[in-house]
């Protein structure tokens, strides 16, 4: 596996993935568009990913500076349990931390895998994201705790 920034050219790819998720699963998978990934990867943060030896994506990671976000992370199901989601998400936070000490903040689905998964690496729940998600942030302060661990 290569773990490696995310380019233009991943953005089908990053889709596929996206899309094959069973969990937090878009309503509409026109609802973000490959222009909206270029704009997350190119303009607004970054994006990682994890390649495989076939070239095919198993999992991305994508932070908004501009929002101070997490915009999104997911791995392949087949993919899962392999340690790639926490190797992408430690490569992201790592790089929003360099560039901002301001909080970073994601939404997941209730009663999902992610809530554990996230609880798990140190992310505080802080409430609702609107009505279909669990809010939570993390600090600086908490990934550089989290992160010396």
């Amino acid at each position: 596996m290569i773990y490696r920034e995310a380019l233009i050219s991943d953005k089908k790819n990053i889709q596929l993935v996206r899309n094959a998720v069973k969990e937090n699963r878009l309503s509409n998978p026109n609802q973000v568009t490959d222009d909206d990934c270029k704009e997350y990867i190119t303009v607004r943060g970054k994006g990682w990913v994890c390649e495989l030896m076939n070239k095919e994506i198993a999992g991305f990671a994508i932070v908004d500076l501009k929002e101070g976000n997490v915009w999104a992370l997911f791995v392949r199901p087949e993919d899962e349990g392999l340690g790639i989601g926490k190797y992408l998400h430690d490569l992201m936070m790592d790089w929003y931390f360099k560039q901002t000490h301001e909080k970073i903040w994601l939404g997941t689905g209730f009663n999902t895998r992610a809530l554990g998964f996230y609880r798990k690496l140190g992310w505080k729940e802080v409430g609702q994201n609107g009505l279909k998600e669990v809010k939570f942030e993390m600090t600086i302060e908490d990934w550089q705790l989290k992160s010396f661990h």
